[in-house]
Protein backbone atom coordinates (compact mmCIF):
# COMPACT_ATOMS: atom_id res chain seq x y z
CA UNK A 1 0.00 0.00 0.00
CA UNK A 2 1.60 3.27 -0.46
CA UNK A 3 2.27 5.83 2.05
CA UNK A 4 0.02 8.56 3.27
CA UNK A 5 2.46 11.39 2.70
CA UNK A 6 1.51 14.06 5.65
CA UNK A 7 2.55 17.31 6.63
CA UNK A 8 1.62 20.42 8.94
CA UNK A 9 0.00 23.51 6.70
CA UNK A 10 -3.04 23.57 8.62
CA UNK A 11 -1.96 21.73 11.70
CA UNK A 12 -4.57 22.90 14.63
CA UNK A 13 -6.88 24.36 12.07
CA UNK A 14 -10.64 23.49 11.68
CA UNK A 15 -11.39 23.16 8.31
CA UNK A 16 -15.58 23.00 7.24
CA UNK A 17 -15.95 21.39 3.92
CA UNK A 18 -19.19 22.03 2.46
CA UNK A 19 -19.77 19.25 -0.47
CA UNK A 20 -17.00 17.13 1.02
CA UNK A 21 -18.54 13.75 -0.11
CA UNK A 22 -18.36 12.11 -3.69
CA UNK A 23 -21.71 11.54 -6.11
CA UNK A 24 -20.05 8.07 -7.39
CA UNK A 25 -17.77 6.06 -6.13
CA UNK A 26 -13.72 7.29 -6.81
CA UNK A 27 -12.32 11.26 -5.63
CA UNK A 28 -13.94 14.44 -6.30
CA UNK A 29 -13.14 17.99 -5.31
CA UNK A 30 -14.63 18.24 -2.16
CA UNK A 31 -13.79 14.77 -0.98
CA UNK A 32 -9.70 15.05 -1.90
CA UNK A 33 -10.30 18.79 -0.34
CA UNK A 34 -11.46 17.32 3.20
CA UNK A 35 -9.04 14.20 2.79
CA UNK A 36 -5.58 16.83 2.28
CA UNK A 37 -6.89 19.19 5.07
CA UNK A 38 -6.73 16.44 7.20
CA UNK A 39 -3.53 14.82 5.99
CA UNK A 40 -1.84 18.56 6.37
CA UNK A 41 -3.00 18.29 10.06
CA UNK A 42 -7.06 19.77 10.33
CA UNK A 43 -9.63 18.78 12.06
CA UNK A 44 -12.69 18.64 9.29
CA UNK A 45 -16.19 18.88 9.52
CA UNK A 46 -17.08 17.28 6.64
CA UNK A 47 -20.78 18.39 5.20
CA UNK A 48 -22.48 16.80 2.44
CA UNK A 49 -26.20 16.67 1.47
CA UNK A 50 -26.26 13.33 1.63
CA UNK A 51 -25.19 12.12 5.29
CA UNK A 52 -23.68 8.55 3.66
CA UNK A 53 -21.49 10.52 1.55
CA UNK A 54 -20.14 12.67 4.28
CA UNK A 55 -19.46 9.46 6.44
CA UNK A 56 -17.70 8.01 3.67
CA UNK A 57 -14.92 10.87 3.60
CA UNK A 58 -15.00 10.54 7.29
CA UNK A 59 -14.26 7.21 7.20
CA UNK A 60 -11.57 7.88 5.09
CA UNK A 61 -9.64 10.61 7.42
CA UNK A 62 -9.80 8.54 10.40
CA UNK A 63 -8.84 5.56 8.65
CA UNK A 64 -5.51 8.25 8.02
CA UNK A 65 -5.49 8.77 11.73
CA UNK A 66 -7.24 12.18 11.42
CA UNK A 67 -9.72 13.73 12.69
CA UNK A 68 -13.51 14.40 11.04
CA UNK A 69 -17.08 14.87 11.73
CA UNK A 70 -19.41 14.51 8.85
CA UNK A 71 -22.46 16.18 8.74
CA UNK A 72 -26.26 16.45 6.68
CA UNK A 73 -26.87 19.58 5.13
CA UNK A 74 -28.72 21.76 2.45
CA UNK A 75 -26.56 24.53 2.25
CA UNK A 76 -28.98 26.34 0.34
CA UNK A 77 -31.46 26.54 3.55
CA UNK A 78 -30.38 29.09 5.77
CA UNK A 79 -31.46 26.47 8.80
CA UNK A 80 -29.42 24.14 7.64
CA UNK A 81 -26.30 26.64 7.69
CA UNK A 82 -27.32 27.37 10.85
CA UNK A 83 -27.56 24.14 12.13
CA UNK A 84 -24.12 23.07 10.33
CA UNK A 85 -21.88 26.15 11.56
CA UNK A 86 -23.03 25.78 15.60
CA UNK A 87 -22.62 22.11 15.14
CA UNK A 88 -18.91 22.65 13.79
CA UNK A 89 -18.27 25.34 16.72
CA UNK A 90 -19.79 22.97 19.37
CA UNK A 91 -17.44 19.73 18.11
CA UNK A 92 -14.38 21.51 17.64
CA UNK A 93 -14.72 25.22 19.14
CA UNK A 94 -13.79 27.43 16.40
CA UNK A 95 -13.34 27.50 12.13
CA UNK A 96 -10.41 28.37 10.54
CA UNK A 97 -11.21 27.37 6.93
CA UNK A 98 -14.10 27.37 5.40
CA UNK A 99 -14.48 25.63 1.79
CA UNK A 100 -17.35 26.16 -0.16
CA UNK A 101 -17.46 22.99 -3.04
CA UNK A 102 -21.15 22.87 -3.80
CA UNK A 103 -22.27 23.61 -7.10
CA UNK A 104 -23.29 21.95 -10.15
CA UNK A 105 -25.15 23.14 -14.03
CA UNK A 106 -28.39 22.16 -13.91
CA UNK A 107 -30.41 22.45 -17.34
CA UNK A 108 -30.54 25.91 -18.28
CA UNK A 109 -27.81 26.11 -20.49
CA UNK A 110 -29.24 27.86 -23.63
CA UNK A 111 -30.37 31.35 -22.81
CA UNK A 112 -33.62 31.04 -24.57
CA UNK A 113 -34.27 27.20 -22.76
CA UNK A 114 -33.81 28.49 -19.37
CA UNK A 115 -37.00 28.27 -16.84
CA UNK A 116 -37.28 30.62 -13.83
CA UNK A 117 -37.28 27.21 -11.57
CA UNK A 118 -34.17 26.21 -13.41
CA UNK A 119 -31.97 29.97 -13.16
CA UNK A 120 -33.57 30.15 -9.33
CA UNK A 121 -31.84 26.74 -8.62
CA UNK A 122 -28.74 26.58 -10.04
CA UNK A 123 -27.93 30.31 -8.42
CA UNK A 124 -28.71 28.87 -4.80
CA UNK A 125 -26.77 25.97 -5.35
CA UNK A 126 -24.02 27.82 -6.59
CA UNK A 127 -24.16 31.34 -4.96
CA UNK A 128 -26.81 31.39 -2.47
CA UNK A 129 -25.09 28.52 -0.47
CA UNK A 130 -21.64 30.53 -0.79
CA UNK A 131 -23.17 33.86 0.35
CA UNK A 132 -25.07 31.41 3.73
CA UNK A 133 -22.17 29.83 4.86
CA UNK A 134 -19.93 32.55 4.51
CA UNK A 135 -22.59 35.18 6.92
CA UNK A 136 -22.81 32.55 9.21
CA UNK A 137 -18.71 31.52 9.32
CA UNK A 138 -17.13 34.70 9.28
CA UNK A 139 -18.41 36.30 12.62
CA UNK A 140 -16.81 33.45 14.03
CA UNK A 141 -13.80 34.06 12.42
CA UNK A 142 -13.97 37.68 13.62
CA UNK A 143 -13.96 36.47 17.06
CA UNK A 144 -11.20 34.40 16.52
CA UNK A 145 -8.60 36.98 14.92
CA UNK A 146 -8.86 35.90 11.06
CA UNK A 147 -9.81 32.65 8.48
CA UNK A 148 -9.71 31.58 5.18
CA UNK A 149 -12.40 31.21 2.83
CA UNK A 150 -11.84 28.98 -0.23
CA UNK A 151 -14.87 29.12 -2.42
CA UNK A 152 -14.35 26.78 -5.69
CA UNK A 153 -15.55 28.36 -8.94
CA UNK A 154 -14.79 27.22 -12.79
CA UNK A 155 -12.75 28.25 -15.61
CA UNK A 156 -16.71 29.19 -17.07
CA UNK A 157 -16.87 31.94 -15.00
CA UNK A 158 -14.44 33.82 -16.78
CA UNK A 159 -14.53 32.78 -20.18
CA UNK A 160 -16.79 30.70 -22.81
CA UNK A 161 -15.93 26.94 -22.70
CA UNK A 162 -17.28 26.23 -26.30
CA UNK A 163 -20.65 24.54 -24.83
CA UNK A 164 -23.62 26.67 -23.49
CA UNK A 165 -23.67 26.92 -19.79
CA UNK A 166 -25.38 30.00 -19.40
CA UNK A 167 -27.08 29.65 -16.20
CA UNK A 168 -23.96 28.24 -14.40
CA UNK A 169 -21.51 30.55 -16.08
CA UNK A 170 -23.72 33.51 -14.80
CA UNK A 171 -23.66 31.84 -11.23
CA UNK A 172 -20.21 31.13 -11.02
CA UNK A 173 -19.52 34.52 -12.15
CA UNK A 174 -20.95 35.82 -9.27
CA UNK A 175 -19.23 33.38 -6.91
CA UNK A 176 -15.98 34.85 -8.25
CA UNK A 177 -17.34 38.85 -7.76
CA UNK A 178 -18.88 37.69 -4.05
CA UNK A 179 -15.64 36.45 -2.88
CA UNK A 180 -13.54 39.31 -4.42
CA UNK A 181 -16.38 41.56 -2.44
CA UNK A 182 -15.57 39.38 0.78
CA UNK A 183 -11.96 39.58 0.44
CA UNK A 184 -12.23 43.68 0.55
CA UNK A 185 -14.39 44.47 3.26
CA UNK A 186 -12.87 41.54 5.74
CA UNK A 187 -9.46 42.03 4.91
CA UNK A 188 -9.18 43.99 8.28
CA UNK A 189 -10.22 41.57 9.97
CA UNK A 190 -7.50 39.03 8.92
CA UNK A 191 -9.90 37.29 6.88
CA UNK A 192 -8.92 36.28 3.21
CA UNK A 193 -11.31 35.05 0.49
CA UNK A 194 -9.97 33.19 -2.29
CA UNK A 195 -11.74 31.43 -6.10
CA UNK A 196 -10.18 28.07 -7.09
CA UNK A 197 -11.94 27.89 -10.82
CA UNK A 198 -11.26 24.40 -12.05
CA UNK A 199 -10.84 23.36 -15.93
CA UNK A 200 -11.46 19.98 -17.31
CA UNK A 201 -11.35 17.78 -14.28
CA UNK A 202 -11.54 13.97 -14.31
CA UNK A 203 -14.45 13.50 -11.35
CA UNK A 204 -17.23 11.13 -10.79
CA UNK A 205 -19.48 13.85 -11.57
CA UNK A 206 -18.59 13.41 -15.29
CA UNK A 207 -19.73 10.09 -15.26
CA UNK A 208 -22.50 10.27 -13.62
CA UNK A 209 -26.01 9.22 -15.01
CA UNK A 210 -28.73 12.49 -16.06
CA UNK A 211 -31.63 11.13 -16.07
CA UNK A 212 -31.05 7.59 -16.66
CA UNK A 213 -28.41 7.89 -19.55
CA UNK A 214 -24.47 8.70 -18.83
CA UNK A 215 -23.45 12.41 -19.08
CA UNK A 216 -21.01 11.59 -22.05
CA UNK A 217 -23.55 10.61 -24.19
CA UNK A 218 -25.44 14.41 -23.95
CA UNK A 219 -22.15 15.59 -25.19
CA UNK A 220 -22.22 12.93 -27.88
CA UNK A 221 -19.63 10.53 -26.83
CA UNK A 222 -20.01 6.97 -27.07
CA UNK A 223 -18.35 5.93 -24.04
CA UNK A 224 -16.09 7.38 -20.89
CA UNK A 225 -12.88 6.92 -22.41
CA UNK A 226 -13.58 8.59 -25.79
CA UNK A 227 -14.94 11.57 -23.83
CA UNK A 228 -12.36 12.05 -21.52
CA UNK A 229 -9.64 11.38 -24.74
CA UNK A 230 -11.64 14.65 -26.17
CA UNK A 231 -10.93 16.50 -23.19
CA UNK A 232 -7.62 15.78 -22.15
CA UNK A 233 -7.00 16.54 -26.13
CA UNK A 234 -7.67 20.39 -25.69
CA UNK A 235 -5.46 20.57 -22.74
CA UNK A 236 -2.31 22.41 -23.37
CA UNK A 237 -0.36 20.00 -20.47
CA UNK A 238 -2.07 17.00 -22.37
CA UNK A 239 -4.45 15.80 -19.49
CA UNK A 240 -7.67 16.69 -17.67
CA UNK A 241 -7.01 17.44 -14.19
CA UNK A 242 -7.85 15.43 -11.09
CA UNK A 243 -9.57 16.40 -7.74
CA UNK A 244 -6.20 16.96 -6.26
CA UNK A 245 -4.93 18.86 -8.41
CA UNK A 246 -7.90 21.44 -7.36
CA UNK A 247 -7.31 20.61 -3.52
CA UNK A 248 -3.66 21.36 -3.74
CA UNK A 249 -4.95 24.71 -4.69
CA UNK A 250 -7.12 25.36 -2.26
CA UNK A 251 -4.52 23.68 0.38
CA UNK A 252 -2.31 26.29 -0.61
CA UNK A 253 -4.90 29.18 -0.21
CA UNK A 254 -6.20 28.08 2.79
CA UNK A 255 -2.74 27.74 4.54
CA UNK A 256 -0.08 30.31 6.16
CA UNK A 257 1.77 30.22 2.42
CA UNK A 258 -1.28 32.40 1.17
CA UNK A 259 -1.25 34.63 4.19
CA UNK A 260 -0.74 37.20 1.91
CA UNK A 261 -2.78 36.46 -0.79
CA UNK A 262 -6.95 37.24 -1.10
CA UNK A 263 -9.40 38.27 -3.68
CA UNK A 264 -7.87 35.84 -6.15
CA UNK A 265 -9.38 33.84 -8.88
CA UNK A 266 -6.91 30.79 -9.21
CA UNK A 267 -7.31 28.72 -12.61
CA UNK A 268 -6.26 25.40 -12.58
CA UNK A 269 -7.08 24.21 -15.85
CA UNK A 270 -3.50 22.87 -17.73
CA UNK A 271 -3.48 26.36 -19.10
CA UNK A 272 -7.20 26.27 -21.07
CA UNK A 273 -7.44 29.42 -20.19
CA UNK A 274 -4.52 30.87 -21.78
CA UNK A 275 -5.40 29.51 -24.94
CA UNK A 276 -7.12 31.29 -27.93
CA UNK A 277 -9.06 28.91 -30.98
CA UNK A 278 -6.58 29.22 -34.08
CA UNK A 279 -8.00 30.13 -37.54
Amino acid sequence: MEAIKRGDRVKGKVALVAGAGSIEPGWGNGKAAAVLYAREGAKVFAVDYRREAAEETRAIIEAEGGVCAAFAADVTSEADVKAMVDTCVDTFGRIDILHNNVGGQGPGRWVLDIERDDWDAVLARNVTSVLLTCKAVIPIMIRQGGGAIVNISSIASMRHVNVPTASYSAAKGAVNQLTQNLALQYADKHIRANCVLPGYIDTPFTRRLVAGKPSYEYKGYTSAEEYRRARDGIVPLGRGGTAWDVAQAALFLASDDADYITGVMLPVDGGVTATCPGV
